[in-house]
């Protein structure tokens, strides 16, 4: 039997899932909004980031990693998120909220300076241990999803692809745009050799998540 590139990620060994538990069961706060990468706050503990298009779910999925129903505001106006958000989980790690990308009506000198700021970040952020890239699982990978790939492929940021939203479409569906995110990330270094699947409405993958985040080292 051939192993598939990129399997889905197992469901985490007991060890694992009861450190994700306890990491996101204690205080996660809001740190502050960065614009610059003067304003960062102190490289002091391991971070990890989340990048996605938008309305790819990016709020729903922290605010169900938390569970805290407005931790990260969801917006039906696209590239409303236009800093970098951090969050801190107690004093072990930060989760960074990155400015949503594919935003057609942001004005072209905002987008240039998203764009300048996040290249900075991903490739000045010492700490950072893992890009979690989140791709809509009724889509697969865009072209857009490819240009974040790309800039983390140069900043030599390990990355990992999170299929968000995977109850909304038939399981054949999923199967396809599994395969079809599969063939785009064999073509990216960076990307680390497992896939996990989402759902934020029904608590699909979010315990898988928590432990990955728990046991990054």
């Amino acid at each position: 039997m051939t192993m598939l590139p990129f399997p889905l990620a197992e469901e985490p060994e007991f060890a694992d899932r009861e450190a994700g538990r306890l990491l996101f069961a204690g205080p996660v706060d809001f740190v502050k909004g960065v614009v610059a990468m003067s304003g960062m706050p102190p490289a002091d503990r391991i971070e990890v980031c989340f990048a996605g298009r938008s309305n790819v779910g990016k709020s729903s999925l922290i605010n169900a990693l938390t569970g805290r129903k407005s931790l990260a505001r969801a917006s039906n106006t696209p590239g409303r998120t236009q800093e970098i958000n951090y969050f801190a989980l107690g004093d072990a790690r930060y989760m960074v909220d990155l400015p949503g990308y594919g935003y057609a009506e942001a004005p072209v000198a905002i987008v240039a300076k998203w764009q300048a700021l996040l290249k900075s970040y991903l490739s000045g952020r010492q700490t950072l241990r893992r890009a979690f890239v989140l791709i809509d699982s009724r889509h697969g990978v865009k072209a857009v999803d490819q240009e974040i790939m790309d800039l983390l492929d140069r900043s030599a940021v390990t990355f990992q692809a999170v299929m968000t939203k995977a109850d909304k479409i038939s399981k054949a569906e999923l199967e396809k745009n599994i395969d079809q995110t599969r063939q785009a990330l064999s073509k990216h270094p960076a990307a680390f050799p497992e896939i996990i699947v989402t759902s934020s409405e029904k608590g699909v993958g979010i315990e898988t998540l928590r432990a990955t985040i728990a046991t990054l080292a």
